[in-house]
């Protein structure tokens, strides 16, 4: 029998016995197999897996499981840690603190994943040596780390965080932000959005949000902000964004709500931009080719949806949000035909916004050398003037 294919199976004669053999053997190949194919396992398979290796697991033979931790994959990590504390006595919390300070980094976030689950008093003493560890390289090891402090409600490493939005380092501001995204610092939204507001990474910035809190509860908490955090959204797929954000952020209600229920400026422009690029990513093969028939069907759905839109009456709210303060005024740029309109903001004071404005007249063949000298009357960035006066 072929323990693999019969583990990820649908036979279940097949995969009890082969999860059985798996624990109690152990058969660490096997494993290995199974963490070397996770990229490749549907996520429904790998879920089922680590049911059928639970299932396998009691009083007697648990503990074998310890010979797998050196192999690690985020697909088994929970369920391991839930065996160990289901028949764990003390000696098995030993065993992972000692693998937390001496073992490997695959070790580590095994054992980060069950420690968390134990009371405070048990861990308080790991503290300080996870704080450090959260801020290491190993993306999964500083995530399970970061989740350990969360767990045990570490004020410090957050605080540490919190003060890091105020870095002017960008990097800095966005490593800090996604802390707080795994650390599940709710409270930290409104600094995270007024970061995203001003950053040049507001498109990674925007793509943890939801991990924070879902989007329909952003929208009626702050709409205007929820709506920019979906531009963001929108403007990141496929580059930052798998298209499969379609389905995990819910984005076709979304839309939907948006037109027939809260149709204003800002969410008409989002609408806007969203019709555009999910035709460009149907239209594009390249961008679809390693989705799943699931987002490929939903890409679709959108599609279906867009092309009942009023397109005019989208584009007639656009221009209320030509105007310097606001939030979507970069955006609007894009949409907005009417070369009035966009005359209008050559008198900003936003350096980079005029400069926007240029770029655009000239794509849309309208550049006039007396939009040129209106705009550098207000420019004194010396890289901005160059760049606007060979437009």
């Amino acid at each position: 029998m072929d323990l693999f294919k019969a583990i990820t199976g649908k036979n279940p004669a097949e995969f009890e016995q082969a999860a059985s053999i798996l624990v109690d053997t152990p058969d660490i190949e096997l494993f290995k197999k199974l963490v070397k194919q996770d990229d490749f396992l549907f996520d429904f398979v790998k879920n089922n897996v680590a049911k059928r290796i639970k299932q396998a697991c009691n009083k007697n033979n648990y503990k074998n499981l310890i010979q797998f931790l050196e192999y690690y994959s985020p697909s088994y990590d929970t369920m391991f840690a839930e065996v160990f504390k289901q028949y764990g006595d003390e000696s098995i919390a030993e065993d992972m603190k000692n693998l937390l300070i001496n073992g490997s980094n695959a070790q580590k976030c095994y054992t980060l994943k069950f420690l968390k689950l134990l009371n405070k008093e048990q861990i308080k003493d790991l503290i300080p040596m996870v704080r450090e560890t959260a801020i290491l390289d190993d993306e999964f090891l500083s995530n399970n780390a970061i989740e350990f402090l969360s767990a045990v409600n570490d004020e410090v490493s957050k605080t540490e965080a919190l003060n890091k939005l105020n870095s002017t380092d960008e990097f800095e501001q966005y490593n800090a932000i996604k802390f707080l995204v795994t650390f599940g610092a709710k409270d930290a939204l409104p600094q995270i959005l007024d970061v995203m507001k001003h950053s040049s990474l507001s498109e990674n910035i925007a793509s943890e949000i939801p991990f924070l809190i879902d989007l329909e509860s952003l929208l009626e908490e702050d709409f205007d902000s929820a709506v920019l955090v979906l531009c963001n959204i929108v403007n990141a797929i496929p580059e930052i964004i798998q298209p499969s954000a379609v389905i995990d952020y819910n984005l076709l209600e979304i839309f939907e709500n948006l037109y027939y229920e809260s149709l204003t400026s800002s969410s008409a422009l989002l609408l806007r931009m969203a019709k555009e690029k999910f035709a460009s990513l149907e239209e594009n093969e390249e961008y679809l080719f390693d989705c799943d028939k699931n987002t490929k069907d939903e890409v679709s759905n959108i599609n279906k949806f867009f092309k009942g839109v009023n397109v005019n009456k989208l584009n007639s709210l656009l221009y209320d949000e030509l105007y310097d303060e606001s939030d979507f005024v970069f955006f609007a740029v894009d949409y907005v035909n009417d070369i009035e309109e966009l005359e209008t903001l050559l008198d900003s004071e936003n350096q980079t916004l005029l400069l926007k404005v240029l770029t655009t007249l000239k794509e849309k063949q309208a550049l006039k050398a007396e939009h040129k000298q209106q705009a550098l009357n207000h420019i004194t960035s010396e890289n901005i003037r160059q760049i606007a006066e060979v437009l």
